[in-house]
């Protein structure tokens, strides 16, 4: 029943869908014609701009119909394809408008709506009625008598075995008339599509404008980067040397006057200069550890994991290597992802899997906390704008309850 349900309802749009073009064909057909003369003649004076304008407004609002309408039988959305108009004066709107092949594309769809609509429209409007009629022949047929119909319509009209044989047909042929209809259909509907949804421009201003939001979180993650380097050198390892020199200068002040008392000086400017080299150490794993190059990634998340306070387990082929930028970002991620475990989660256990799929490396770490982290959160953030900056992606999933999976894709082609 439910097959029979869908058979009738996709049928049912599909000539809605074709013999609705037979009409708006001529509608759009029509508007095309004058809004093309029209523009043609005022185009000479200074009205020219304004009425292109309004032209492609309106033509914009009769192409945004078609594509409500298409859906009938796309059975999805189909997206406009219209990027932002900018300019300051009337002749800078025209060229940008003008210089957008979907401008175009809307004008030649309304052209060409109506010989497609007149011949889709007729061709479902015979292909039901010829078919509905034969159906229900026994409801009608006794009364259009016709003593000179030609054979077989005689019999089948003027007998109650014809009329209902004729019902018989119809109902034989419904399938195929159930198929080709919504068949036709969706051939209309993909031609909308390719001509009234986006097209090759607006990707390539999508992706600009895209890059250019990365370049932009690019530049500012190492803006933030080079502060906390400046931030962590100042307040870290340059007062502990600082200090250290303070030190050493009070030892050498008490040497002058006499050996005694310099000696625990020394001791303390020394153990000073052994903080600030282990604080330089620190800031330096920071920026990049130097056991991604000498020994690739799984073997730095390994380390990772030995000073994790968890039990971590790290997945993936000791071996693979990656470029270097993607073997860095990826290091980051795990880190902060086991950072987050230890110490927000409460989590017990974590692992780390490190894959590759065709040429995208895929970093995966999970724990088992009780979940709720925020994926807008600063630290998230900053891995979300080194990941992008690589072209790659970064997805939280960490519902109450957990469990916290971090995922990140990040492509790695050679």
């Amino acid at each position: 029943m439910a097959t029979i349900d869908a058979m009738v309802g996709a049928t049912a749009r599909a000539v809605a869908y074709l013999a609705g073009s037979l009409f708006v064909g001529v509608a759009g057909l029509a508007w095309t014609l004058v809004s093309v003369l029209g523009v043609t003649l005022v185009s000479l004076t200074h009205l020219g701009g304004p009425t292109f304008l309004a032209a492609a407004w309106v033509t914009r609002r009769f192409a945004g119909f078609e594509r409500r309408r298409a859906r009938w039988v796309v059975g999805s959305p189909i997206d406009p394809p219209y990027v932002p108009i900018s300019g300051a004066t009337i002749g800078q709107r025209v060229s940008a408008v003008a210089a957008q092949p979907a401008t175009w594309r809307d004008v030649a769809w309304l052209a060409g709506l109506f010989p497609l609509g007149l011949a889709g429209g007729v061709t479902a409007l015979v292909v039901v009625v010829v078919d509905v009629g034969a159906i229900t022949a026994p409801l009608w047929a006794w009364a259009v008598p016709n003593p000179h119909a030609p054979f077989p319509a005689d019999p089948l009209m003027t007998t109650v075995a014809g009329r209902f044989g004729m019902s018989g047909l119809g109902l034989t042929l419904f399938p195929l008339v159930a198929w080709v209809l919504p068949t036709v259909g969706r051939l209309y509907g993909r031609a909308a599509r390719a001509l009234l949804g986006p097209g090759a421009h607006r990707q390539l201003v999508e992706e600009a404008t895209r890059l250019a939001e990365t370049r932009r979180r690019v530049v500012d993650a190492q803006a933030s980067e080079l502060r906390r380097i400046e931030r962590d050198l100042h307040d870290g390892a340059q007062a502990r040397i600082v200090a250290a020199g303070m030190t050493l200068a009070l030892a050498a002040r008490k040497l002058r006057s006499g050996p005694a008392g310099a000696a625990a000086d020394v001791e303390l400017a020394r153990h000073q200069l052994d903080e600030a080299l282990t604080e330089l150490r620190r800031l330096v794993r920071g920026i990049h550890p130097p056991i991604l190059t000498d020994r690739g990634l799984h073997a730095a998340i390994a380390a990772l994991a030995g000073d994790s306070p968890l039990p971590v387990t790290v997945l993936g082929s000791e071996a693979d290597r990656y470029p270097a930028a993607v073997e860095s970002a990826a290091y980051f991620v795990a880190a902060e992802g086991l950072a987050n475990a230890s110490k927000h989660a409460g989590s017990t256990q974590c692992s780390v899997s490190l894959y590759r799929v065709g040429d995208t490396a895929h970093v995966l770490v999970t724990d088992d906390g009780h979940g709720g982290a925020d994926p807008a959160g600063s630290g998230i953030d900053g891995l979300r704008r080194r990941v992008e900056a690589l072209d790659g992606t970064l997805e939280l999933t960490s519902p109450p309850g957990g469990p916290t999976v971090l995922h990140a894709e990040l492509p790695c082609a050679l």
